[in-house]
């Protein structure tokens, strides 16, 4: 009985230590995306969907209607300030470009 105990605590030990790298891994990316770079309004990407870092700046858009900002967009995450369509960036959670969809 005391053998069988053994041989588990090896192989659950072992099975432990072939996931530690898995697991470092998964907690560098959530580090990771944690940082994310706010994204340059400049940059072509932005540009490209006409994005603004305050949403009342792009009153003038014909798509733009009041109140739709990143962070009432189904694109937007709030754990980081991501979006979906930036995904190397974080937005301006006030921002707006002309991808925004409401949440739902």
């Amino acid at each position: 009985m005391a053998n069988q105990s053994r041989r588990d605590f090896m192989r659950n030990s072992l099975l432990g230590m072939a996931a530690l790298p898995l697991g470092a891994g998964i907690l560098s990316k959530s580090a990771f995306a944690d940082s994310l770079p706010r994204l340059d309004p400049s940059a072509p990407e932005a540009e490209a969907l006409n994005y603004v870092e305050d949403a009342s700046d792009a009153s003038d858009h014909p798509a733009y209607e009041e109140g739709e900002r990143c962070d009432n967009c189904m694109f937007y995450t709030e754990a980081n300030e991501g979006c979906s369509l930036f995904p190397e960036n974080s937005v301006e959670p006030a921002g707006w470009c002309q991808s925004w969809v409401e949440m739902g």
